[in-house]
């Protein structure tokens, strides 16, 4: 008995021990999270869950925030988890947001899907055959020529005039038009098709005719059954010229988080959950150099502009941006109502922040200062 008191005073002490080495340890990594896929919703992780700081991210929402940038809207997903998200006061996360010229990237995949089932021939297929019943004006050797592909890239040859270059002039004469599609289809030659790229909505319109002519349903109809449907996307709006064809340079309305499952199923090379949604071959020609491209990007593919540095990206007007980067398993997406001077902005905030954050491919050690952080800097944006 005399010596048990000595024995509980020795357990003390080591307990004390064992406490302040457990105080002073550095935190374990978390476990890495079970593979999904989000059909049916996003889960969430940490940053550091999935190899990201979130430090870097929260300077990313205090950036946003500081200089009162107007973006509506930021998803980041690494590896299938959404890390970071936030929302700018008034919009919601399940607010529908208009894509503009993301929607062309969109009637791409279609136009893949379309000739994956034998509805359209291959890239090779001359344009004016797929219009048989219509008297097309302006028929030359060049326009003969023209082909699916040449429209796919930007380098259609055609007079379009309808960039901000001209100052919308061609777009606003077809919109004006009895018929959206002959507008374009009319349209005089400049040069020979493939040999330079013209930025050109009519073609991207042009595109959804073709995918409406070739399987019988309007663009927005043929996305619901074969591109939407599996990936889980079910609210949507994507509204039609007055002749009953889906608007295919513009005006798909989407939720950012729906935005970024179509960067996913790109990023998975068109599979998801056991369906190949859209051709892999489709996908890596579509973000693929074909030619040398304007002021946005180093180059473009079949409606996708192609970064040197690895990624690729869905752009449309006023900022929205859906950024694919394979080699760090990484989605990136901003909706904004950006002006036309500050349109570069979510791309240099991928640069400066997002990008730089990716630092494993492994799961990092908790950081509770970074994680509060990111929060508070969320948080912020979503109040009034």
């Amino acid at each position: 008995m005399e010596n048990s008191a000595p024995k509980r005073l020795f357990l003390v002490l080591m307990l004390v021990v064992l406490l302040a080495c457990a105080a002073c340890a550095k935190p374990t990594a978390d476990a890495p999270l079970s593979p999904y896929w989000p059909t049916g919703g996003w889960r969430t992780s940490t940053p550091e869950q999935q190899g990201m700081d979130s430090e870097s991210l929260a300077r990313m929402m205090q950036q946003i925030a500081r200089q009162d940038y107007k973006i509506d809207g930021v998803v980041v997903v690494r590896n299938g988890y959404v890390v970071a998200e936030a929302y700018v006061f008034p919009f919601e996360q399940d607010d529908l947001h208009i894509v503009y010229s993301c929607t062309k990237s969109v009637v791409s995949a279609l136009v893949g899907i379309a000739i994956d089932q034998g509805a359209i021939e291959g890239v090779a297929q001359p344009v004016l055959d797929f219009f048989p019943d219509r008297a097309v004006a302006n028929v030359d050797a060049n326009k003969e020529a023209m082909t699916l592909e040449d429209v796919l890239t930007m380098s259609n040859g055609l007079n379009c005039r309808d960039s901000y270059l001209y100052n919308w002039e061609g777009l606003t004469q077809m919109r004006n038009s009895a018929d959206w599609t002959q507008f374009v289809l009319d349209l005089p030659m400049r040069e020979e098709p493939g040999t330079r790229f013209e930025y050109c909505n009519g073609g991207a319109h042009l595109l959804s005719a073709i995918v409406q002519e070739t399987t019988g349903m309007g663009a927005s109809d043929f996305a619901r059954a074969r591109l939407f449907g599996p990936l889980g996307i079910t609210t949507f709006e994507w509204p039609s010229s007055p002749q009953g064809v889906s608007i295919g340079y513009s005006d798909l309305c989407l939720t950012p988080r729906d935005m970024a499952k179509f960067g996913y199923l790109y990023l998975n090379e068109g599979a998801w959950d056991g369906e190949q949604v859209v051709p892999s071959a489709w996908v890596e020609a579509s973000t693929s150099r074909h030619i040398r491209a304007g002021t946005l990007s180093d180059g473009y593919g079949y409606q996708w502009w192609v970064d040197a540095a690895g990624y690729y990206m869905a752009l449309g007007y006023s900022g929205q941006y859906i950024v694919v980067v394979p080699d760090k398993d990484l989605v990136v997406v901003f909706v904004s109502t950006l002006a036309d001077e500050d349109f570069f902005v979510p791309e240099e905030l991928l640069k400066q922040y997002v990008l730089p954050a990716v630092t494993s491919s492994e799961p990092l050690p908790p950081n509770s200062k970074g994680l509060k952080a990111l929060e508070a800097s969320v948080d912020a944006l979503g109040r009034p």
